[in-house]
């Protein structure tokens, strides 16, 4: 089975699996044994937990199982990186996510491209990449924004 039917195969579970989700939630025995090692930290606040954070949890913990081990290490630095932002930070953070969320799939796409030929640039080259971005006045930011617009026919 390739990575991208068993995705597949797990979205397809998961959505049954959401929908027969009852409104009290996920029982803890109702977790897969291997759910229950990812989600041991959680077990004694478990019932306590809302039905939906329950099922959000149950979620991640298939997509961590599903991880690479370099996947997984990829995901550790990221949350010990959200864990060091503070709130401001975190709501920013958000914000640009819905945005990027509104984009029509076409535009989301282009810009996956983009940021993933940014990350594949020398780290000193993205360093400088990001210093002559700061350094942009807010008019030379408005304007490469509006450029980008036109271009893209949204304004």
């Amino acid at each position: 089975m390739t990575r991208t039917s068993r995705t597949l195969a797990l979205m397809l579970a998961a959505l049954v699996w959401a929908g027969a989700a009852s409104a009290d939630g996920i029982a803890w025995d109702e977790l897969t044994d291997a759910q229950r090692r990812v989600l041991a930290p959680q077990q004694q606040r478990w019932d306590e937990l809302d039905p939906e954070r329950q099922e959000q949890l149950a979620r991640g913990a298939e997509r961590w199982l599903e991880m690479t081990p370099a996947e997984r290490q990829q995901a550790r630095r990221r949350f010990q990186r959200w864990q060091s932002l503070n709130d401001q930070e975190r709501a920013a953070l958000r914000e640009r996510y819905r945005e990027f969320q509104s984009l029509s799939p076409a535009e989301r796409a282009r810009l996956s491209e983009v940021y993933r030929r940014f990350m594949r640039l020398p780290p000193d080259r993205r360093a400088e990449l990001r210093e002559r971005f700061r350094e942009l006045s807010p008019e030379q930011s408005e304007q490469i924004r509006e450029r980008r617009e036109r271009r893209l026919g949204t304004r």
